[in-house]
């Protein structure tokens, strides 16, 4: 099996409010209770293995607004979207796991195409997303829906023609003969290490879950199985059952919840709450996303002695938001270091890339994707934020301050990602 193909094929508070291979690993599946992350889990005994690394880089949310939708459509009416990823392009070729929270439903372009409120993006987008050389798509989002069921189906239904990409967050059609029934714990292995990719959403923009989405949309939250009606400040214990059974397949489990409130760059006491439950079922390390805005990132430490790396939220990837805020983002870079003692991530090359998201003015339309390093107060005198009420909402300084002030340390330049890490 090739690095990265997947073993099985994916098709798989929160007070936010909606908007805008087979193959036998070196490594055991369980690790002692108390026993942290960063220790590792312990090589069986008498068993050798390769020192290497794995990296995994993850986006935010990309989130399709009329603009964009725009942007990448033909002369001809076709659309096009490649150039979303242009300006990650060189590090989706440096890392192994390749991870974009698709926060529109890919739900069929013959059921219309649509922004905001009611996203039903094109389904070129997941061309691209394919094309870019992303093996990991996560869908369960508060836009999930949007198109209804039949949104779900059709996005499962095209995401199962891409078995090289491992799709997570909802499943389609279970009859046989119309789409592959998800497995509910997808695992994608490389370099023969296996990773539980695990994607949940608070909920639907909706307050009670219809009996249709049950079993299709990954809820965070729980509810209640009568009526529907969600319970936004519970986690929902399949979540932690589903972390609890994949420490039992795979030798990394990373968790992306779709969690917290729009626009705040702090996390919400639901989404601690939630962290350290995640942490203390198992989770070794957890990706958030869905406020908008990015959030800091820590070690989060249980009761029972697990550890976990969060990153609360890494914002957005591709938007045409109106709040200055949101358009700084990060990727989030993550290095594991396979050795005798076990899979640990390796600190010194784990952090985030901060990135700034550029729109033009007038007819909207994004650009690019910016590294923060590389963006200039030149470009933000002229994003197409400064549109909106009146000239003065973007500047350099600004974004350089908030990136200090919500990532910290964590922060590494593009020099320091493509450089070889020290000796052991």
């Amino acid at each position: 099996m090739g690095e990265g193909e997947n073993r099985t094929n994916g098709s798989g508070e929160m007070d936010g409010t909606g908007s805008g291979g087979e193959g036998d690993t070196s490594l055991p599946k369980e690790m002692d209770e108390g026993t942290s992350m960063e220790e590792g889990m312990s090589m069986e005994e008498g068993m050798s293995v390769e020192e290497q690394e794995i990296t995994l880089m993850a986006l935010g949310d990309d989130l399709l607004h009329e603009g964009i939708i725009n942007t990448g459509r033909m002369e001809d009416g076709s659309y096009d979207y490649s150039f979303l990823f242009e300006g990650v392009s060189d590090f989706l070729a440096l890392a192994d796991i390749k991870a974009i929270n698709q926060e529109t439903i890919l739900g069929g372009n013959e059921l219309g195409i649509t922004g905001y409120p009611r996203f039903n993006s094109p389904i070129e987008v997941g061309d691209a997303i394919a094309e870019a050389g992303f093996n990991v798509v996560l869908h369960a989002t508060n836009h999930a829906a949007d198109q209804g069921i039949d949104g779900i189906y059709h996005c499962a239904d095209y995401w199962n023609k891409h078995p090289e990409v491992l799709m997570a967050g909802i499943s389609g059609r279970t009859e046989e003969g119309t789409s592959k029934e998800s497995e509910r714990i997808p695992i994608l292995e490389v370099k023969g290490i296996t990773f539980a990719i695990l994607n949940y959403t608070y909920g639907p923009n909706m307050s009670v879950l219809p009996p249709e989405l049950r079993g299709h949309l990954n809820m965070l939250c729980d509810y209640d199985e009568d009526s529907g009606a969600i319970n936004f400040t519970a986690l929902n214990p399949q979540v932690t059952e589903d972390i609890t059974e994949a420490k039992q397949l795979a030798d990394i489990v990373v968790v992306f919840p779709h969690w917290g409130t729009e626009y705040k760059t702090e996390p919400s006491k639901y989404q601690r709450i939630f962290a350290e439950a995640l942490t203390e079922a198992g989770a070794d390390l957890i990706i958030g996303t869905h406020p908008h805005v990015p959030q800091p990132i820590e070690w989060v430490v249980s009761e029972n002695g697990n550890r976990a790396l969060c990153y609360f939220s890494l914002g957005n990837y591709a938007s045409l938001q109106m709040n200055p805020q949101c358009m700084l983002e990060g990727m989030a870079w993550v290095t594991f270091h396979v050795g005798e003692d076990g899979v640990s991530i390796s600190e010194e090359k784990t952090g985030v890339l901060p990135l700034v998201c550029h729109y033009k003015r007038g007819s909207l339309h994004l650009e690019r994707i910016y590294l923060l390093e590389e963006y200039t107060e030149e470009l933000a005198s002229r994003h197409g934020i400064q549109d909106y009420e009146g000239n003065d909402r973007l500047h350099l300084p600004d974004l350089q301050r908030w990136s200090r002030e919500i990532f910290g340390d964590w922060v590494f330049t593009r020099e320091e990602l493509s450089a070889p890490l020290p000796p052991a």
